[in-house]
């Protein structure tokens, strides 16, 4: 080991989630700066570093010291202390403000700030409230560190510290070390797996019965992120062994220990023998969802009856022509169903039925409402129909500061008619609450296509509705005349009936559906460059930041999301001031989505956004979502990530102008037909795939869906309690 002590000039990049940093230090009798990489606590500008490790060679970047641990140390020098001040340490202390106050106080600016800091008052544009501001931000700073310490000691990332000390503050410290498995469920992005790391430094046995009943909840936390509702009891057994390494009857008494807790709940049978493992929320969800579903069913509605001439007279007003038999089928079905689906795919008239359903209803006087799970998907569904949409939430008038959905039994929703679009995004938890706040003697229609991606959330909710047989279900299969001449609504029928011969508009000039094989994802990546920045846009006059959109199957890998918003950010966005967390920059300018649901901001997972504002004195950015400006303090960038490129997940319920989707058999985990078809129906006006013919084909062939545990379907089928 070689000990380097030195002065951080830069920070080039730093990773929150592992600590790993790469530094531009300058250490004396060097005339060239010193790239120094490997875990730093938090490095910034300004501040010294005494590093062990080693001198390393890089084939691209040359001469390196590779760090293997570090201490820091506040800076000595005016100039050194300027610029760790100013380097977004301190909330309420930017460039400007501190060149300021060292040009006040010099080489005395820290000492001030730690024994007497109502004197940075002299400085001019701070007054009593930024001081306050600066105070507790050098305080936090300074406890955060002692937490990070700490935290290292025992293999633990810097990038969790904040999250830690801001779930527990002071208190931090004596959690962790009392039950370090509490971080994997009081804290987001802390999994089972870090606070087991954590346990093992402390010295916690592998046989403990707190790490099998933390790992039974990681286990099922984890199937519920794939979708599951419940899981069958051998199998989560067996899972969590694998996981642990700890015999079956330590894991079964842990169980047992949490069913008596009521931190699991076991009820019903999947398959013949099998017990149903449920977390409580979601066991909650489910069964709630089912009784009020049928609750609402059973009751008597009050739908507006017209007689058959009516029917077809506001129709034909409404849709101005003649309408098809199946719509007229449709619109009478919604006067005596009490819940009515409503499934197709593009093309085949979903929305012109909306309309018609619409001015049905309201020709009788009734309070009709409209949702969507997404702001894009209700901002849509209101341009169609001309009429007010909300999403779910909104509709719901959730607030997480006063405590959940206002909308409930207690106060339902003042309606006679409710039509929710996009109905496949919808998982258990959310159609629960939904249910629960439509008043009986209303009607619901859910619309949406059953072809597509299933819910993000656990859950499989429209296609477990209609394979009940319960609810009266209108498929929709016709494809009408005007979108019989999109390439793409003709390939995204193709895809589904699993046809492997597409239209290809690369020889035509008027197609909307283009494929451009490439066998190397490396110049495949250089041509997707060049389509979203320099094709597209001249030759469809398209915006590339608004208008064009990159969907890929995966986050990782050279065509995966990762990769693709690094390239493209470069091209898109050449500013070069920002702010870098979690080993992302952020530019004013840049496309960015928002990864989870945040109820206090009222945005939520999906929703995308451009960076309109920067303030580093502030430690915030503004983000503008549509007509909205919701800001975001530095330490809330990790629920934001760029949005050049997305998953093909991440864009249900959105539609874009024009969507550029990279398809490779190093995608081959992800290549199912229902992604496929998702990705393509997303396109509004062009659709261009890149990628093999190879991986296409497995795609569209591949019709095996991933199974999702859920007794929804049973629950309704056989009236369980």
């Amino acid at each position: 080991m070689t000990e380097l002590q030195g002065q951080v000039e830069k920070v080039v990049y730093t990773d929150d989630e592992s600590g790993f940093t790469i530094a531009r230090v300058r250490v004396s009798a060097r005339r060239e700066l010193v790239t120094c990489v490997g875990p730093m606590i938090k490095t910034i500008p300004g501040e010294l570093l005494a590093m062990k490790g080693e001198w390393t060679n890089h084939p691209r970047y040359g001469r390196q010291f590779r760090v293997d641990s570090c201490r820091t140390a506040v800076p000595a020098t005016a100039k050194g202390i300027e610029k760790y001040l100013g380097s977004g340490l301190i909330k309420g202390i930017g460039p400007v403000m501190s060149k300021r106050i060292v040009s006040r106080f010099g080489t005395d600016t820290l000492n001030i700030i730690e024994n007497d800091i109502d004197r940075l008052t002299e400085i001019p544009g701070i007054g009593e409230h930024r001081l306050k501001i600066i105070e507790k931000a050098w305080r936090d700073q300074k406890e955060i560190r002692s937490v990070m310490i700490f935290l290292q000691g025992h293999g633990v990332s810097s990038g969790y510290a904040s999250r830690i000390f801001k779930q527990y503050g002071n208190e931090a410290v004596n959690i962790v070390t009392d039950n370090p498995y509490r971080l994997a469920t009081d804290i987001p992005g802390i999994g089972f797996l870090t606070a087991d790391r954590i346990a093992q430094n402390m010295g916690f046995s592998n046989d403990s019965l707190k790490r099998a009943e933390a790992g039974i909840l990681y286990v099922l936390n984890g199937f519920a992120q794939e979708g599951h509702v419940c899981y069958p009891e051998d199998l989560l057994l067996e899972a969590v062994q694998n996981i642990l390494g700890t015999k079956k009857d330590i894991i079964e008494s842990a169980l047992k220990g949490l069913i008596l807790q009521m931190q699991v709940i076991v009820d019903g049978k999947i398959g013949k023998e099998d017990s149903a493992i449920y977390l409580p929320y979601l066991h909650a969800a489910e069964t709630q969802a089912a009784k009020h579903l049928k609750a609402l069913v059973d009751h008597p509605g009050k739908a507006p009856a017209q007689p058959h001439e009516r029917v077809v007279e506001v129709v034909r007003k409404t849709l101005a022509m003649e309408p098809a038999p199946e719509q007229i089928r449709a619109v009478k079905a919604s006067q005596c169903a009490k819940v009515m689906i409503i499934t197709g795919g593009p093309g085949t008239g979903k929305t012109t039925i909306i309309r018609a359903v619409i001015a049905m209803w309201e020709a009788g006087r009734s309070k009709v409402l409209l949702a969507a799970p997404t702001g894009r998907a209700a901002k849509r569904l209101e341009e169609t129909t001309d009429r007010p949409a909300k999403t779910i939430h909104r509709l719901l008038e959730f607030s997480g500061r006063q405590g959940g959905f206002h909308r409930n039994r207690d106060n339902p929703l003042a309606c006679d008619l409710l039509i929710v679009d996009e109905a496949s995004m919808i998982d258990i938890p959310l159609m629960h609450r939904l249910l629960e706040a439509v008043p009986l003697h209303a009607t619901l229609i859910l619309v949406g296509d059953v072809n597509q991606l299933p819910s993000v959330g656990p859950g499989n909710v429209l296609r477990d509705c209609i394979e009940s047989g319960m609810i009266p279900v209108v498929k929709l299969n016709e494809v009408y005349r005007q979108a019989r001449e999109s390439a793409v609504i003709i390939n995204a029928h193709r895809i589904n009936r699993g046809e492997t011969q597409l239209l290809d508009g690369s020889r035509n000039e008027l197609s909307d559906f283009y494929f451009i094989e490439q066998e190397n994802p490396e110049k495949a990546v250089e041509t997707l460059i060049h389509l979203v920045a320099e094709r597209i846009p001249s030759r469809f006059g398209l915006n590339p930041l608004l208008d064009v959109q990159v969907l890929s199957p995966m986050n990782k890998g050279t065509m995966g999301v990762d990769n693709l918003n690094l390239r493209l950010q470069e091209i898109l966005n050449q500013r070069e001031n920002g702010i870098t967390r979690a080993g992302r920059t952020f530019r004013i300018g840049d496309k960015v989505l928002q990864t989870i649901n945040n109820y206090d901001k009222d945005v939520f997972n999906g929703d995308i956004g451009v960076i309109t504002e920067v303030k580093t004195d502030e430690q915030e950015i503004t983000v503008s979502f549509d007509d909205r400006s919701i800001a975001y303090e530095y330490d809330e960038l990790g629920e934001l990530t760029p949005a050049y490129a997305i998953t093909i997940h991440k864009s249900q319920g959105s539609e874009y102008p024009a969507v550029v989707i990279p398809l490779f058999t190093q995608h081959y985990m992800m290549l199912q037909r229902n992604l496929l078809y998702t990705a393509v129906t997303r396109g509004r006006k062009l659709v261009v795939v890149i990628g093999t013919k190879k991986a296409l084909a497995i795609a569209i062939k591949n019709n095996k869906t991933q199974q999702r545990y859920s007794l929804l379907k049973k629950r309704l089928v056989e009236r369980l309690p």
